[in-house]
């Protein structure tokens, strides 16, 4: 109440006094705090108002004058919310006009000060308020175009020196406050609604922790006498600030002052400190950024930490931590997809793979875990480059597939993390989770699913083979160096090579010790047969060669994703971005699983030894714009986090 007194009797003194008077009078009232002072100066006031007034200002009225949005209505929400909350309950202050208020309170939250200071005018200039039980009182509104002027631009400098003021001059009753905000159409500049401040982000954002350890399927799998090593993995691309500075046309629906990285910063790493991974992916993570604010923050919360820059003048990249109590490094792999001279290799794209060993705690006896494989990656964006894109994951995968090698052949459960810049169910998708793409011919767009780009004539096209021979990756998605793992103690010779000898003078004699026996070894191998061999090996060689270059890719990594892409409570997809307002999931977590059939193209899959445990809920478009998209003041990264927990099968040695 006395913070409204204040700003009321400023309003008065606007329309009774030159500019410096009021500065300096509304300076020495805000300056007494003894309660007794302030009731005596606001019955002086009341008094001194009402005998000043006008004759034809006898009817007694108050005007607010100040409806302006600031900054300062954004910083400490909690404190404006609370006063919101005690000035709606408070007895002391009656209101009338409702609608006056409504009008008011919809134009503070989605106009900006001319249009405030126009409605202003519009509307009626006395509004009678009661204090207390006391006389009422009066303050003229100034009716003169260079008088609002005036009056708002003084106005203004009060609410950013006191966020009560702007609290109390927009309190309303609850009902005058729509709970939610009806869809706005989506056009080419996408207008966003803004979040009413009496509407809390968090219950708007809210995200629920699915535990799928509950479910029919998990338990099946998961034994009560197996011990599982739980551990909890979240990738995030948390939007680097030169990206942001670069691309300020992207955010035009945001407040400029939750742009700024110093706002971003603490709320990253609260985000990141609330849901306490061990295993964190970061992509977007700028240079600078990292080796003075994150790296040491991530120290202190007991991460080691990896990073891996963009290559060329790129100042982001990706940066893989882990907890050193949970885990141990066995082996680090950054990756490079730029390639000198070959045009689908010719961005700055980077990734990182490394092999973790779990650490087990104390007291488990002779027991042993699975080593981990973790990878994350940042894959082009741009929606025309679908052969790069497509490149660029096959090399990721060819280093998975030496990191993550047995020597017995097999593979060390993998989790790779990544914003992908591909939609569910886009070809670039389906390769990674079924193993196998037939792309020859494929229209370069297509193959992310980002954007249709098919009334483009003369759209670029994938053709076979995809990469050079002299990349050093098969069509496998394999080092050629590792195609064929050596076998101790045997000499390496292939079936094919060994074939080529089957008719040669020394295979047709017949060795002395072998036993004769009537139609086995008495007959001796026509030497004409060596046609046939020719033959034979020229179609072999055919095969193998239209094998190569009939535009088919594969892995046997076996990878399957966390989330299901859709939301059925809502009946709407899942999306973890959103650019220009247009909701879409291209951040992803996939791991490893056993496959169990394939149903119309699609491998099904069930948890082997790496069980998903739990994720964290993604949300819906119409959700997001609720809360003006993304970034917003609760969530400061343009993209959603993805988190997960799994569970590795603790073995006996």
């Amino acid at each position: 109440m006395t913070d409204a007194f204040f700003t009321c009797r400023k309003n008065v003194l606007l329309a009774k006094s030159p500019s410096t008077q009021i500065e300096g009078v509304f300076a020495a009232t805000r300056g007494t705090s003894v309660p007794e002072e302030q009731e005596a100066l606001l019955q002086q006031w009341l008094e001194e108002g009402v005998e000043n007034l006008p004759a034809s200002e006898s009817v007694p009225a108050v005007r607010k004058v100040s409806v302006t949005l600031t900054s300062d209505w954004f910083e400490g929400s909690e404190l404006l919310m609370t006063s919101l909350s005690d000035l709606n309950t408070s007895p002391e202050v009656t209101r009338c006009a409702d609608q006056q208020l409504s009008e008011l309170n919809a134009l503070a939250s989605s106009e900006l000060q001319d249009h405030a200071v126009a409605e202003l005018a519009r509307l009626p200039a006395e509004e009678t308020v009661t204090v207390g039980g006391s006389a009422p009182w009066a303050a003229v509104v100034p009716q003169t175009d260079h008088q609002t002027a005036g009056c708002a631009g003084i106005n203004v400098e009060v609410l950013n020196d006191d966020p009560a003021v702007l609290a109390w001059s927009l309190a309303c009753d609850a009902e005058t406050v729509p709970p939610v905000l009806p869809a706005r159409p989506i056009q080419d500049a996408v207008p966003f609604y803004p979040v009413p401040t009496e509407v809390p982000y968090h219950e708007i954002l809210w995200r629920d922790w699915e535990d799928l350890s509950v479910q029919p399927c998990v338990l099946e799998q998961v034994s009560k006498t197996t011990p599982l090593f739980e551990f909890r993995v979240m990738s995030y691309n948390i939007l680097a600030q030169d990206l942001v500075e670069q691309g300020l046309d992207l955010y035009v629906h945001c407040h400029p002052d939750i742009l700024n990285w110093n706002y971003r910063l603490p709320n990253l790493l609260q985000e990141i400190q609330h849901w306490d991974p061990d295993v964190l992916c970061l992509q977007e993570v700028q240079e600078n950024h990292y080796w003075e604010q994150l790296e040491p923050t991530f120290k202190e919360m007991g991460f080691a930490c990896f990073y891996k820059r963009r290559t060329g003048t790129k100042t982001d990249g990706c940066a893989v931590c882990y907890k050193h109590s949970r885990f141990q490094l066995i082996s680090l792999s950054p990756i490079e997809y730029f390639r000198p001279g070959l045009d689908v290799l010719n961005r700055d794209n980077v990734g990182l793979v490394l092999l973790l060993q779990p650490v087990l705690p104390e007291g488990l006896g002779l027991k042993a875990v699975s080593p981990l494989c973790v990878a994350n990656t940042h894959v082009l964006f741009n929606p025309r480059r679908g052969d790069i894109k497509l490149a660029q994951v096959a090399l990721l995968l060819a280093e998975i597939d030496k990191i993550a090698r047995t020597t017995e052949g097999s593979y060390y459960p993998v989790i790779l993390c990544g914003d992908l810049n591909s939609v569910p169910d886009s070809p670039l998708y389906k390769f990674i989770r079924n193993g196998e793409l037939s792309y020859h011919g494929m229209p370069a767009w297509k193959v992310s699913g980002q954007e249709d780009f098919s009334q483009q004539l003369h759209s670029r096209k994938l053709l076979a083979p995809l990469w050079p021979s002299s990349l050093g990756v098969t069509d496998k998605c394999q080092y050629v160096t590792l195609c064929q793992p050596k076998k101790l103690g045997r000499r390496e010779y292939s079936r094919d090579f060994l074939l080529q000898f089957r008719f040669c003078d020394v295979a047709c004699e017949r060795p002395p010790q072998l036993v004769l026996l009537e139609g086995v070894t008495d007959a001796k191998p026509a030497r004409d047969y060596s046609a046939v061999s020719a033959v034979l090996k020229r179609h072999n060689s055919l095969s193998l060669l239209g094998k190569q270059c009939s535009g088919v890719i594969q892995h046997g990594l076996n990878l399957t994703s966390v989330y299901g892409h859709f939301l059925p409570q809502r009946g709407r997809p899942e999306v973890t971005t959103m650019p220009m307002g247009l909701g879409a999931t291209v951040d992803y977590i996939f791991y490893s699983a056993e496959p169990v059939e394939n149903k119309a193209g699609r491998r099904l899959y069930k948890d082997g030894a790496l069980k998903l445990l739990g994720r964290l809920s993604l949300l819906s478009e119409d959700v997001l714009l609720m809360a003006n998209g993304l970034p917003n003041h609760f969530c400061s990264s343009d993209h959603l986090c993805l988190l997960a927990s799994f569970g590795l099968e603790i073995s006996s040695l």
